[in-house]
């Protein structure tokens, strides 16, 4: 699928040699993986975590596309991708490192190896990436933001948090990170002040905030999952409650909540546009960030074994339904017919969507 080597012998020939204008070469592919879809798989222990393209047509389906351009391999897990204009940093949190790739073309670009430990998401403000960390699993006191130059491709400092932080996110010279808890649970989303390198707020959510958006009136829409509660023996004795909280990033305090019924515990949540789109099982849901309800009643119901990723772009839904022994299946719906319209194969433990 090299169109960039093609396109590169069509214009040796002469046959692109029309025009020296700004606007033709700026309409030449950026590289092969431009304009397509990017799905990270975890991997597993024994195989390496990977990324999976797919085209915006759904014609093409390549997996394991680092590998074949650089002939290297990320190890376990990959956890996420975050991106720059140019420049897309793999997160693979057992290696604690962060693999920087040309967005495009995948050509590697450099690996940031220290000053990281279990790192998980990471967002990038100018020059520098802020990484989320866990620390080591038994010590529920060392977990951070590595802050990292993003030229030299080095750790410059740090930001301890509380425990478990997970997804973050830019907003006004904030920093607003999730945190879900780790291996064990938390309830805040801590809000670090970019300039001063120093936590300002911690605000406190229902139990084991995941992901977190910022809405188009410029509001923090976070997604917590509530816990279940297990004795002893692992039985089933109770649940903490699951919300979707709107903060307000003036005040940072929390406006308003959406709670779910006891026992419901939600996951993979997406925005587009004013939509909040959310999975509660095998259902995905679809509420408005200025509803005062849940909905009572699912957009679509898939038949994904283990719902593992979501995504919504152009009317359809993009659903991640993931394995650990073999290709995961990225399953396309239409939002209008509300059924589903393609299937691919993807990577092995395919978890993340993002749109290129």
């Amino acid at each position: 699928m090299k169109i960039t080597k093609l396109l590169g012998l069509l214009f040796l020939g002469g046959i692109l040699f029309t025009s020296c204008s700004d606007d033709s070469s700026s309409s030449l592919p950026k590289g092969d993986y431009e304009n397509g879809i990017l799905i990270s798989g975890e991997g597993t222990t024994a195989v390496s975590g990977s990324v999976s393209f797919v085209s915006n047509d759904l014609s093409i389906v390549e997996n394991t596309i680092y590998k074949k351009v650089n002939n290297a391999e990320f190890g376990e897990y990959v956890q996420s991708i975050a991106f720059d204009n140019d420049r897309a940093y793999i997160v693979a949190d057992n290696q604690n490192t962060v693999t920087v790739v040309d967005r495009y073309t995948f050509d590697k670009a450099g690996v940031i190896t220290t000053g990281l430990s279990k790192p998980r998401y990471m967002t990038v403000v100018g020059n520098k990436g802020y990484v989320t960390n866990w620390g080591a699993t038994d010590n529920d006191n060392d977990d951070f933001v590595a802050i990292v130059d993003l030229n030299s491709l080095e750790v410059e400092g740090k930001v301890d948090v509380a425990l478990g932080p997970e997804r973050i996110i830019a907003k006004n010279g904030k920093l607003y990170v999730s945190h879900l808890g780790a291996f064990g649970t938390n309830n805040k989303v801590v809000v670090i002040d970019i300039a001063t390198k120093s936590v300002v707020k911690e605000i406190t959510v229902k139990d084991n905030p995941d992901e977190l958006y910022v809405d188009s009136s410029g509001k923090l829409v976070v997604l917590s999952q509530g816990k279940t509660i297990y004795d002893e023996n692992w039985n089933v004795v109770g649940h903490t409650l699951a919300a979707i909280s709107f903060i307000n990033t003036a005040s940072n305090e929390v406006d308003s909540e959406l709670v779910f019924n006891e026992g419901e515990h939600p996951s993979q949540m997406v925005l587009d546009g004013n939509n909040v789109y959310y999975s509660l099982g095998n259902n995905i849901y679809k509420t408005d960030v200025n509803a005062t309800t849940l909905p009572t009643s699912e957009l679509l119901t898939t038949d994904a074994g283990y719902l593992y990723g979501l995504g919504v772009r152009n009317n359809e839904v993009f659903v991640l339904d993931a394995s650990f022994s073999g290709n995961s299946k990225l399953d396309i719906y239409d939002l209008s017919a509300k059924t589903k319209k393609d299937t691919k194969e993807v990577a092995l433990g395919a978890s993340k969507i993002y749109f290129n």
